[in-house]
């Protein structure tokens, strides 16, 4: 069992989704008070009369250390940091809505894995939006379902102050949760970006039945995709061949419970996309950032044909076998 923290401290989880739930709850086991936030105020109102998410794991009880809230600023109240865990594509809009409730100076960590609207990394935009608040983010290979029931993880959290890292890695460690700090924001975050684009694609390759000969192709060039694009960027290759890289990549192309690689299997059995996604009923961030990483990638003129083949498919512009001929049919070359 966990002992009691001398340092427990009061911590805002923004985003009442799986992943928001599951970090909520290893904060919560750590004997931290947790407020959570969600947007949608009737859901949190349930949950709290229920003590359980009914929408996400809901199998699993909130301890009385979680405390939901409706009230973006109630959630915030008297809180020591901030863990933003929205989609990416809410993120900018949380922030500018924390922008006029946090505390000075009150760090401010995401969980968020994609890029922003225009194809930035989400530092930049947290950067823009929060001037003067400690900025990190937490990443790695670890599925909500998982980390909720308490099975052993290792993740990294990222920031550009080592104080405020360490500081927040140990409010989340314990015996199950392991987590390694680094200062590598560009490539902690690039990883968790691109890893649901070529889920998408490792999907796509198993629903068309290519086996596990492509599938483990599909993984090793694509992770040679990443490292190009984060050369051109700023993150450091062991980055890229770490937790959150490497390590999110290998679990989110291989099983099944990434939603992006369900997506991708969805495709490849021949699903049309709207059936596909509507049959998920969650967000699967690599459809929006599969745009994005191209948007940033020919802003860096990198190639990334793997990710190039997902965003054509999703975007309606070619079908998984039109996708299929066009990256086997590439010239050659050394790898």
């Amino acid at each position: 069992m966990t002992q009691a923290r001398p340092d427990a401290r009061r911590l805002s989880v923004l985003g009442a989704g799986s992943w928001g739930t599951a970090l909520a709850l290893v904060l919560a086991r750590n004997h931290h008070e947790v407020a959570l936030w969600g947007h949608r105020p009737a859901a949190m109102q349930a949950m709290a009369r229920q003590r359980h998410n009914p929408d996400y794991l809901s199998d699993i009880p909130l301890p009385p250390n979680i405390h939901p809230h409706a009230s973006l600023g109630a959630s915030l109240a008297d809180t020591d940091a901030v863990l933003v865990v929205v989609p990416s594509a809410a993120f900018a809009g949380t922030l500018q809505r924390l922008a006029d409730e946090l505390p000075p100076h009150c760090p401010v960590i995401w969980a968020t894995k994609g890029l922003d609207e225009t194809g930035q990394l989400l530092h930049v935009t947290a950067e823009r939006l929060l001037p003067g608040h400690p900025l990190g983010v937490l990443s790695g290979p670890s599925f909500a379902g998982e980390v909720a029931a308490g099975l052993p993880t290792a993740v990294a959290l990222a920031s550009h102050d080592a104080a405020t890292g360490e500081h927040l890695a140990e409010a989340f460690r314990d015996e199950r949760f392991r987590v390694y700090t680094s200062d590598d924001v560009i490539g902690v975050e690039l990883g968790g970006a691109v890893k649901n684009v070529l889920a998408i694609a490792t999907g796509i390759a198993d629903g068309m039945g290519f086996g596990a000969n492509a599938r483990a192709g599909l993984i090793t060039r694509g992770l040679a995709e990443t490292r190009r694009l984060g050369a051109r960027i700023g993150a450091r290759d062991e980055t890229l061949t770490g937790l959150a890289g490497m390590g999110d990549l290998i679990l989110t192309c291989t099983d099944d419970q990434s939603r992006n690689r369900r997506l991708g299997l969805a495709l490849g059995r021949g699903e049309p996309m709207a059936r596909a996604t509507g049959t998920i009923g969650q967000v699967v961030e690599g459809t929006d950032t599969a745009t994005r990483v191209m948007q940033l990638a020919a802003a860096h003129d990198v190639e990334m044909p793997i990710c190039a083949a997902v965003k054509a498919v999703v975007a309606g512009d070619l079908d998984p076998a039109e996708a299929t001929r066009a990256l086997l049919q590439r010239p050659p070359r050394r790898e």
